[in-house]
Parts: structure tokens; C-alpha cells; sequence
């Protein structure tokens, strides 16, 4: 694959630069679909890595004494060359996360929304008035004035190589923040292209930095005391590990889940099941609010499972590249691998496969669209995070007892609820623990300027514009 040269170059950016110099440590970015490699990078080592951390400090002296206006007039500027670049930003996400071509589409138009509400959150960055006028405080006004933190080191996933990675970004520009990447070695290509983008449309060197690099590496960034917070998204495990080392840092993490959506019997069954298969199986479950756990009234729980077959037998399986493609190749071999030793697990303790249960096509990757049934909450497949195209789903007699069901899991980050009654919304929201309840619609959905993360192992903070914007920022308040 050509990299166009005008948009990356295969090293990590530094200081608005093109830096690496090994020839033995490489990571190779293959195509998701076919396996070829599209680019070789070679690893930052500890030098590289110290000359990213001291010019994020630099950058962050020099960025966090630019004018509210000056950070809304950036991040515009590159909200238009993104624009103006879609399509190669496109060709990349298809190309290194095997997303369909359709949702990376949807990616890009999501992305430059974030830009948007960035620019615009950037103008009102705002404190507080703190009444005072009382005891010793008689006669003194106080307010208090939002600071940027100081430089942020971000991880982000391989599933939204671009969107995830600005939900970092962004608000770290809104704020006057600097900023490390460490991106998803299966996806490093968008940062480094989002990186050219943003030295093009004129931001100072050191702000934005992209760093290759493996973990022992990347663990040098996380303790080291000039980086001051640290912004993760990935599987919970990783998250928690990394904030046991994050020392006096402050940590914002969005982790994981097995979302769990209900349909009760006053649903629309039809949409249910066309939205509730979407939210399954798009981009191969490969989404952190992917639907994994389906509760159905036993009322209508044989209409809706033909529903849901229906719905099933509609997805279109295949290239990335190909339009129309909902379910695509799984990020890695070692994970197709990992769904089948689930799936057969589940089936050796009782499960019953209602769709699927086995690898679809072994030389792309991919995994058929499974549904399972008659499964116990022990399983992997239950109570893990699958991030793949398998959803369990099981007939429920009480609502109050399925709420305890779902909140028997380690996670709580979205669930759904399909239901036309004012009671069971109400109930839901009250006693659900999750970070949102979606109502009749999946727990897929998300609009990016919301408030966004989880209870439990699901996560620590929110993102979404404004609320990023005030976990990088402290507030500081003066007396007169």
C-alpha cells in the first residue's frame, strides 16, 4: 500500500519530526483482511522516548499560554484538513483495523464532530464563583480559574484508531494540554497521518507527539513524574495495571464491558431485533459497548429470536473494502482462536448455538455471527468481554431479577433497554449500574459529545468534550 508521503511517514512523530533510527526493532502494520503487511515502523527506544517526554514539557510551556481563540482557530484548521483528507484517513482505518468501509466512513464524519465540539468547548472553559460572604470570608469575593494540567500521555485502541484517539486529543487541545500518543500497534498508521495533519495546519512543535513504542517503553512515560495525567482506553486488565503504576498522576480510564440489553414485551420486536443484530455484530463486535448479553421476556421470546434470525441472515460478511459489510475480519489470529475456545467451552457446559458458533473464513479472520443460549454466568463467554461477533441471550420471567443478573458482572459501562413502559425505564435507570442506559436502543450508542464511561471494571472519569476537558484542567481559585 502506497503511504502517501503527503499525509505519514512510517516513524513516530517527535517534536514535529520524523524519529527512529532502528533497523532490527520493527513492528510490521499488516492489512487486517489479507495479512500483507502495508508498513514497517521501527520501535522508539528509551532515547526517543525521553526526547518525547522533554519536548511535550517544552510544548506544553509554549501551547498552554495560547489564547482560547488561537486553540479554537487550530483545532478548526484541522477539523477542515481531515475534511479535506478524508478519503485517505478512510483507506487507512480499512485498511489497518479491518473496519467496514461504511463504519470508517462514519468514523472520519465522527471525528471532525469532535474537532467541532473541541473548538467550541475551547471558548468556554469556565470556573466557578465561590460565595464567601460570610464568617472571615465577610467582605472577600472569590472565584476560581480551570488550568491545563500539564502534559497527557494517551493510549488508544486499535477499534477506533482515529475517534478514540481524538477523544484524548481534542480536549487536550481545548485546554492548552500537550500530548504523547501511544497508539494500538495494530493501528498506527491514522495516528501518524493525524499527526502530519496537525503539523500542516500549524500546530507548535512538541504539543502533539506520536510514539511507536512497546510497553517497557511506554512505562517509562507513565512514571515519569512530567507527565501528568495519563488517558487509557483498552481492556480492563491493561487499564487497572497501568494505574497501579501510574504513581501521583491523575487517570482516566474507558475499559471494557459485556453489554446487556433487555426486550420487554411492550418492544417494537421488529426494530429490537434489526438494532440489537447491528449492535452484535458490526465490525465483528469489536466495540467496547458491543451488545454481548441479551435478556427477552419469555412472553415473546420465540417471536423475537425469528426476528432476530431474520435479521442475522441480512448481514452482509466479507471485505472491509467491499460496501454494505457489517462483519469483517477480527483484529488478530490469536483472538478467532480465543472465540472458538470460548464458544466450545460454552457448548461443553450446556450451551445450546443458535447461529453460528464457528469460524466463518480462517484465511480473513473472521468468525460467523453466533448466538447463544441456555449458557451459565460462569462462562467466558458471559462474563468476560468476548469483543467479537458472539451475544448470548436468555429467556427472563422478572424484571427486577434480570437487573440483578446484569449487575452481578464485573462491568458496567452501557446497557439498553427495548420497552414502551414508563415503569421499566424508570426502574432500569434507578438500579442498573452502568455509566448510561440507552433507551430503546442499544448500548452501542453513543453521541460524542456525551458524558462517556463506566462503573466497576468498566472504567474511572468520563470522556466526551466537556468532560475531558475537566479531568485535563484543575481548577485554581483566588481570594480578594
Amino acid at each position: 500500500m502506497d503511504l502517501n508521503r503527503d499525509i505519514l511517514h512510517a516513524k513516530s512523530f517527535i517534536n514535529n519530526e520524523w524519529v527512529g533510527h532502528s533497523t532490527s526493532n520493527i513492528l510490521s502494520v499488516t492489512n487486517k483482511y489479507d495479512q500483507s503487511i502495508i508498513a514497517t515502523i521501527p520501535y522508539a527506544d528509551t532515547s526517543e522516548v525521553q526526547f518525547a517526554i522533554s519536548n511535550s514539557v517544552q510544548g506544553f510551556q509554549t501551547y498552554s499560554k495560547f489564547q482560547a481563540i488561537e486553540r479554537h482557530d487550530l483545532l478548526l484548521k484541522i477539523r477542515d484538513g481531515l475534511l479535506a483528507e478524508k478519503d485517505k484517513f478512510i483507506n487507512l482505518i480499512v485498511s489497518e483495523a479491518g473496519k467496514p468501509i461504511d463504519y470508517a466512513r462514519g468514523e472520519i464524519e465522527r471525528s471532525a464532530m469532535v474537532l467541532q465540539f473541541a473548538a467550541e468547548e475551547a471558548m468556554r472553559i469556565s470556573g466557578l464563583v465561590v460565595p464567601m460572604d460570610y464568617g472571615i470570608g465577610v467582605g472577600r469575593s472569590a472565584h476560581t480559574k480551570r488550568i491545563p494540567i500539564g502534559p497527557v500521555l494517551a493510549i488508544s485502541p486499535f477499534n477506533f484508531p482515529l475517534n478514540l484517539a481524538l477523544h484524548k486529543i481534542a480536549p487536550a487541545l481545548a485546554a492548552g494540554c500537550s500530548v504523547i500518543l501511544k497508539p494500538s500497534p495494530f493501528t498506527p498508521l491514522t495516528a501518524l497521518a493525524l499527526a502530519s495533519l496537525c503539523k500542516r495546519m500549524g500546530l507548535p512543535a512538541g504539543v502533539f507527539n506520536v510514539v511507536i513504542c512497546k510497553n517497557e517503553e511506554a512505562e517509562l512515560m507513565l512514571k515519569d513524574d512530567r507527565i501528568k495525567m495519563l488517558s487509557f482506553t483498552g481492556s480492563a486488565d491493561v487499564g487497572w495495571n497501568l494505574k497501579a503504576k501510574a504513581g501521583k498522576k491523575k487517570v482516566v480510564l474507558e475499559l471494557g464491558g459485556n453489554a446487556a440489553v433487555i426486550v420487554d414485551r411492550t418492544a417494537n420486536l421488529e426494530e429490537a431485533a434489526k438494532a440489537i443484530t447491528f449492535g452484535a455484530y458490526n465490525y465483528a463486535g469489536q466495540v467496547c459497548i458491543s451488545v454481548q448479553r441479551i435478556f427477552v421476556d419469555h412472553f415473546i421470546f420465540d417471536q423475537f429470536i425469528e426476528k432476530f434470525k431474520i435479521a442475522v441472515s441480512e448481514l452482509k460478511i466479507g471485505s472491509p473494502f467491499d460496501d454494505g459489510v457489517c462483519v469483517g475480519p477480527l483484529i488478530d489470529r490469536i483472538h478467532l482462536d480465543r472465540l472458538q475456545t470460548w464458544v466450545n467451552e460454552a457448548r461443553a457446559k450446556g450451551a445450546q448455538v443458535i447461529l453460528g458458533g464457528d469460524v466463518f473464513d480462517q484465511v480473513h479472520n473472521i468468525f460467523a455471527p453466533t448466538l447463544l443460549t441456555n449458557t451459565q454466568e460462569e462462562m467466558k463467554i458471559v462474563s468476560e468481554e468476548a469483543f467479537g461477533p458472539i451475544a448470548v441471550i436468555e429467556k427472563v420471567q422478572y424484571f427486577d431479577e434480570v437487573i440483578r443478573v446484569i449487575n452481578r458482572s464485573r462491568y458496567g459501562l452501557q446497557a439498553g433497554l427495548f420497552t414502551n413502559q414508563i415503569s421499566q425505564m424508570k426502574y432500569a435507570h434507578e438500579h442498573l449500574e452502568v455509566g448510561a442506559l440507552i433507551i430503546n436502543g442499544i448500548p452501542g450508542f453513543r453521541v460524542d459529545s456525551m458524558p462517556y464511561g463506566g462503573v466497576k471494571d468498566s472504567g474511572l472519569g468520563r470522556e466526551g468534550l466537556a468532560f475531558a476537558i475537566e479531568e485535563m484542567t484543575e481548577p485554581r481559585m483566588i481570594v480578594y
